[in-house]
């Protein structure tokens, strides 16, 4: 059968793919405060460890200077304005996908140049949703554990509360995904809003402590600073680096909210009130000594306080639930473009197609995370392991927008590399900067890229291998369709539908059907299901129908690799193209493979048996085609591989 992997996702069929992000229609406003909930939650709780990490990375073992202050003050503006202003504001966001943005969809996108498969540019966007899900578990535990730690400022005799309290917030996260976020997220950008003016509203009060904070805004003091003292500074730029964990976002969330609303919300809002907020800690260390434990929480008023952590909670949450709905969306393109087995995706909107809940990914990262907690227990710690999956994500995004600016924007080889060469510079210095963090936790989010590596690559080898050993053992579709032509057997009323992924090949539950029953339906189709290089596929586009004879028909479905794919919907579609499509006459016939590992394989025995797991542990596909199971008829066939 086709093996469902290679299909796609959500989205309404009666809606063009050129229309279907549109928001043009939606209020700028909304989409604006939309975007500053969802989009920057993750960079927006980021001074609550940033500037108090960096310092302490960058002051070593010796007191804190006042040159320390405006270096790591100037290192984190500069960073904030050349990687998400310049990087992804100027020039990624103008990369989109028809509309859609994120590390995979950058990969369709540059794999689309090229005639053949582009297999080293399918390899570059592995590395990149790797590095991605390596960063969505640590993002939740160190945002939420750092919120917490808040309460320590109030009362240092709740420091053994910290743990079991974000510990009980995130386990209520994770269980609370099945019910859906729509509700939720109408709260998420008034709440972040409050969020941003507060960081802005105390940051600008406390620039007054010490108005010389405002020369750190010269970029000869973060030159300086790196320059003078390379063996600390270096350490500093690797925790500098927290201050813009969580820029990918504007890229991923694109197809969300539009480039508009998005860039808008960064200049307005997010970028100013996040400078005045790390000035504002600067000048309260220059002004109140600069030993300061947590300048955050210390710079805030009495009154303030209790509020402020609350708020801190609240939009760490927050930060944490944009980046697990942005996990569930990228394990569901992985799984559209045949990168991961089939997974159980669930729709928890009548309304908008986009919310989806993955039970067996929102398992694992709920398992990971609190591990994570429980393991380093403070965010000083967890900030170790911070930064290694997120730079190495911004090498390859920058990697494969050099790809899309030569090949599909057809700038000039030199206009290509200047721009290049510029951020390769940023990424490889913040990259190696976190490189020497791994033996203090950074090992972590490495070993789960890695891990993740492993899955994709090992399911990407072995369904080549399995295609390419069941094409040997095929019939041409053609030669079956003139023999039942010549000598048909014994016709029985209804229509049935045989999936398979190879339309040159008769599909082998046809085969089996006919060895075994030894009977032809009226109306037999043909049905492959294909995933375009882009996100979504108009219904223009969805079906097309080609006639064999009276009896055999080829249907191919499209959908696009941010679409959930629906058989009977889509087929409902070829009645405009002539076939009186019926879904109470008609049979889904679907294989059942049962894999067994080869005595001679292609692979190693270790990959063999990972693969056969993997492919165990697929999603049912009658469910992930979405056809009625009452109409769906299984024949077990067995492959090695």
């Amino acid at each position: 059968m086709a093996d469902p992997q290679d299909i796609d996702l959500v989205t309404d069929d009666s809606t063009p793919a050129d229309e279907s992000n549109d928001h043009s229609k939606e209020s700028f406003l909304l989409l604006l405060i939309g975007a500053i909930g969802v989009v920057y939650g993750d960079i927006g709780t980021s001074p609550i460890y940033a500037f108090r990490e960096a310092l302490r990375a960058g002051a070593g073992n010796h007191d804190i200077l006042k040159f320390d202050v405006y270096g790591v003050i100037s290192l984190i503006f500069w960073a904030l304005l050349l990687i998400v202003t310049i990087k992804y504001v100027v020039f990624v966001l103008r990369a989109d996908n028809n509309g859609e943005g994120g590390i995979l969809s950058l990969m369709a996108l540059a794999r689309s140049t090229f005639r053949k498969k582009g297999g080293w540019a399918l390899g570059i966007g592995i590395l990149g949703a790797s590095l991605f899900f390596g960063d969505a578990v640590i993002t939740p535990a160190v945002s939420v554990l750092s919120a917490v730690e808040g309460m320590e400022v109030v009362a240092p005799d709740l420091e053994p509360f910290v743990v079991p309290l974000t510990l009980i917030i995130l386990v209520a996260l994770f269980a609370v995904q099945k019910f859906g976020t729509g509700k939720v997220a109408i709260v998420f950008g008034p709440i972040t809003l409050i969020w941003f003016l507060a960081l802005g509203g105390f940051g600008l009060f406390h620039i007054f402590d010490d108005l010389t904070i405002l020369k750190s805004l010269f970029p000869g003091y973060a030159i300086s600073y790196v320059v003078s003292n390379p063996a600390t500074s270096f350490a500093a730029v690797g925790a500098v680096f927290l201050a813009v964990t969580g820029a990918e976002a504007l890229y991923a969330d694109l197809g969300h909210f539009g480039r508009r609303p998005i860039v808008a919300a960064w200049l307005w809002i997010v970028f100013p009130c996040l400078v005045l907020n790390y000035l504002g800690q600067g000048a309260f260390i220059l002004s109140h000594g600069r030993n300061t434990i947590n300048p955050f929480y210390q710079m805030l008023p009495e009154w303030a306080l209790i509020p402020m952590i609350i708020l801190a909670t609240m939009a760490t949450v927050i930060a944490a639930q944009a980046v697990i709905t942005g996990a569930f969306s990228m394990a569901r393109q992985a799984v559209q473009l045949n990168i991961l087995p089939r997974l159980e995706i669930l729709h928890t909107s009548e309304k908008n197609l986009g919310q989806i809940y993955m039970p067996r990914i929102n398992l694992i990262l709920a398992v990971i995370v609190i591990l994570l907690v429980i393991g380093f227990e403070r965010s000083s710690n967890l900030a170790a392991a911070y930064g290694i999956s997120v730079t190495g994500n911004m090498i390859v995004t920058t990697s494969l927008l050099f790809i899309v600016m030569r090949r599909i924007w057809k700038w000039r080889l030199a206009l290509c590399l200047l721009p290049t060469l510029a951020f390769l510079c940023l990424d490889l210095l913040f990259f190696s900067a976190n490189l020497i963090k791994i033996h203090d936790g950074g090992w972590v989010s490495v070993g789960l890229a890695c891990s993740v590596v492993l899955i994709m690559w090992t399911w990407v080898r072995g369904s080549r291998h399995l295609f390419k050993k069941t094409r040997k053992a095929e019939v041409p579709l053609d030669l079956i369709v003139t023999k039942m032509a010549e000598k048909p057997p014994i016709i029985v009323p209804g229509t049935a539908v045989f999936l398979t992924s190879d339309p040159k090949s008769a599909p082998s539950a046809l085969m089996h059907s006919l060895k075994h029953y030894k009977v032809l339906h009226e109306n037999n189709v043909i049905l492959t299901v294909n995933t375009a290089s882009t996100p979504r596929v108009s219904s223009v586009d969805r079906a097309r129908v080609s006639q064999f004879n009276e009896r055999f028909m080829q249907v191919t479905l499209t959908f696009g690799y941010m679409e959930q794919p629906n058989i009977p919907k889509a087929l409902a579609i070829c009645r405009k193209l002539g076939w009186k499509f019926d879904i109470m006459t008609t049979s889904f016939f679907v294989s059942r493979r049962s894999i067994k590992p080869a005595a001679k394989s292609d692979m190693p025995m270790w990959q063999d048996k990972f693969y056969i797991f993997l492919a165990r542990t697929a999603a049912d596909a009658t469910e992930y085609f979405q056809i009625p199971t009452g109409r769906v008829v299984e024949i077990g066939t067995q492959i090695t591989v």
